[in-house]
């Protein structure tokens, strides 16, 4: 049984629940969400609160249980406080400017790279070596974030690139450490 699946979604004041047979429009302060669900898979609205619920035990039922129930909680923690990813530029003349609505990255390629954010999601510079972005659809924002990490993913022996604030990096020894008896 589900134990993600059967918790129901609180609605906060001011957010706007619509389901349409499959489809649930979540409308709140920041903006308007909306998704299709399984046919397999029921919404509906009780004491103020969203529940999900599924139509039989079937393996896939069952998977897609959880699921709906999260990403219907994410759309409604979007239309009310957002989501914000955050990133750093690590290495000798890295770094990021904003012109207009394009980023424009420079992180060690011979060319600037230029990155224009899709509709929805803002992208906010703290100096030159921080990047922030912010949106109500959770799965963008990590899609966008994924994007601008890969064009210059950090590098395990020296630590240059784009990596998560306060992600931990395991550096590798190199040729000499090797040499040396390290492991």
């Amino acid at each position: 049984m589900s134990r993600v699946g059967l918790l129901p979604i609180p609605i906060p004041q001011g957010v706007e629940v619509k389901i349409e047979s499959n489809r649930v429009t979540i409308k709140g302060v920041k903006g308007e969400l909306s998704r299709y669900v399984h046919p397999g898979i029921s919404a509906a609205l009780k004491d103020g609160s969203l529940v999900v619920t599924r139509s039989s035990d079937d393996r896939i039922y069952r998977a897609l249980h959880g699921l709906t129930r999260s990403l219907l909680a994410n759309m409604v923690e979007g239309v009310t406080k957002g989501f914000r990813k955050s990133l750093e530029l690590s290495g000798v003349g890295y770094r990021a400017q904003k012109v207009d609505d394009k980023l424009v990255l420079r992180v060690g390629y011979s060319h600037p790279v230029e990155f224009v954010p899709p509709p929805g999601i803002t992208i906010e510079l703290e100096g030159t070596n921080r990047i922030h972005v912010t949106g109500i659809d959770k799965e963008e924002v990590g899609e966008v974030v994924a994007r601008i990490r890969a064009v210059r993913r950090t590098d395990a022996y020296k630590g240059k690139g784009i990596k998560y604030v306060g992600e931990k990096l395991r550096l590798k020894p190199g040729k000499a450490g090797r040499a040396m008896g390290a492991k």
